[in-house]
């Protein structure tokens, strides 16, 4: 299962923070398990919700130069209040530092004023066509999914423009 879990960016500042919207809803399917008489959304998520919030901040800054951007650290990971269906996730994140392969971030989301997650995140970036030269073309194609994704996150392309 692929999660894609920020729903929309409400605001960004390349080089320096975005702020994105996660709306919990009962259809998420990982609540039938995650607890089916107390539905939650689980602590590994929200913390991929700021990942998410951070990957797009960097594709921003960076004009989409790294097709891939996955977690490298998280610390100082704190959970405060539960995410419960009907609820909405507030994240924001914050660019503290930037190097070549990697890129380090402060995130927070918080539900109705209150914490639910915080961390320091450390996220790396590369091209598969920089480890493989023949993935190259892969690299452009990921790239210009994520692009069409962010239009649609920025609500700036609706859902129809994206199947034609």
């Amino acid at each position: 299962m692929r999660f894609n879990l920020v729903d929309r960016i409400v605001e960004v500042q390349p080089g320096r923070s975005l702020r994105a919207v996660k709306n919990l809803t009962l259809g998420e399917e990982y609540l039938a398990d995650h607890f089916p008489s107390f539905p939650v959304m689980p602590g590994v998520l929200m913390l991929q919700t700021l990942v998410e919030a951070g990957a797009w901040l960097l594709r921003l800054t960076d004009d989409y130069r790294h097709s891939v951007i996955v977690l490298r650290e998280a610390k100082n990971v704190k959970y405060g209040s539960f995410v419960e269906p009907g609820k909405q996730l507030l994240i924001s994140v914050e660019l503290i530092e930037q190097h070549e392969q990697t890129a380090v971030l402060k995130g927070k989301g918080e539900v109705e004023g209150n914490t639910a997650v915080s961390a320091k995140l450390t996220l790396g970036r590369y091209n598969l066509g920089d480890r493989h030269p023949g993935l190259r073309a892969t690299d452009e194609q990921i790239v210009q999914q994520l692009r069409r994704q962010c239009l649609l996150l920025r609500g700036e392309l609706d859902s129809a423009a994206l199947s034609g």
